[in-house]
């Protein structure tokens, strides 16, 4: 989620299919707004008649979440802009601060370390939540609702052949066996120079990376570590990509990396309006589990079906709207 952690896109793409990529600004449609939605569990009165714009960035779980909170926000009986599908961490942000939108999923590790300038992450998920909320609204007038459980963090990964045949389980693990092989790591350019990204984790590790390390974009590093071009490929954990392609996520023991909760974002003053805006979507939020958000990032990753079409299925089959 990162030119700001979730910038540069992390779950767009699919298996056998190309990155899907928005455009520039309050791009809009972002995987295709369902026009009516039919009100099912959601209080079809908590709404109405209020006009609310929902934001997202430009890859592909972002844009699902956009699309999971438009259909939920309608079933409530909001008249609802589509201004998803935004270039970028700070320009979605920035929309939201200035008003473009009304409300957007951020993750509180972008929040706590991007946005507020922490260097060093929270590890307690409950401290680490509280911490962002607390300081983003009193600096920022920002309110964080409800965190969902899904936790879409970094990690490496590699095949389940690979790890299998050299009995490789974590990130520990992995260092041992790159200090000692001659063995190749893939990262995006920007995550490799930065001191919570690569480098930090270098040093964490006391792994040696000089000679070992290609720089690839996100979308290809998957496909690459499938194909053997990478034999560590640095991944997202709510990745649908990761069980599509086999791919084995390591298991970070020395607890490196920040955690990634997923939350709807808001301005105070629309928060203090409309309350309903957040009672509405913490039973979505509640539902959004790591192992939900990777089978629902597989359908529009991997399967190449529409975020609108994914969202709308979901939020039936759990019985949200009919």
């Amino acid at each position: 989620m990162k030119t700001l952690r979730h910038q540069t896109s992390l779950i767009a793409g699919a298996a056998a299919i190309a990155l899907t990529l928005g455009g520039c600004g309050l791009g809009g449609d972002g995987g295709g707004t369902s026009k009516s939605v039919d009100a099912g569990s959601v209080d079809p009165t908590a709404l109405k008649g209020v006009s609310l714009a929902v934001g997202s960035k430009e890859f592909d779980e972002q844009l699902l979440l956009g699309q999971l909170t438009i259909q939920m926000l309608k079933a409530a009986g909001a008249n609802i802009s589509d201004k998803t599908n935004i270039q970028g961490s700070t320009a979605t942000r920035n929309a939201l601060k200035s008003g473009k939108t009304d409300v957007y999923w951020d993750y509180n590790g972008t929040g706590w370390i991007n946005y507020l300038g922490h260097d060093k992450p929270i590890q307690d998920p409950v401290e680490q939540f509280n911490a962002v909320k607390a300081e983003d609204l009193k600096k920022n007038g920002l309110v964080w609702g409800a965190p969902a459980p899904f936790n879409n963090t970094y990690a490496f990964a590699t095949t389940e052949e690979f790890a299998a045949k050299n009995n490789i389980k974590t990130h520990s693990d992995m260092a041992a066996y790159v200090n000692s092989n001659d063995a190749s790591v893939c990262v995006e350019s920007e995550f490799a120079g930065r001191p919570d990204g690569y480098p930090g984790f270098a040093k964490t590790y006391d792994m040696k990376v000089k000679g070992k390390t290609k720089k690839l974009g996100t979308g290809v590093i998957y496909t690459q570590i499938d194909k053997g071009g990478c034999d560590f490929g640095e991944v997202f954990t709510t990745d649908g990509r990761i069980a599509a392609l086999g791919l084995k996520p390591l298991d970070d023991d020395k607890k490196f990396f920040p955690l990634y909760n997923g939350a709807v974002v808001l301005r105070e003053e629309t928060d203090t309006k409309f309350p309903a805006i957040l009672e509405v979507l913490k039973p979505l939020s509640d539902k959004l589990t790591t192992e939900t958000m990777a089978e629902l990032n597989a359908k529009v990753s991997a399967e190449g079906l529409p975020p609108a079409k994914v969202a709308g299925d979901f939020l039936k089959s759990e019985g949200f709207i009919k």
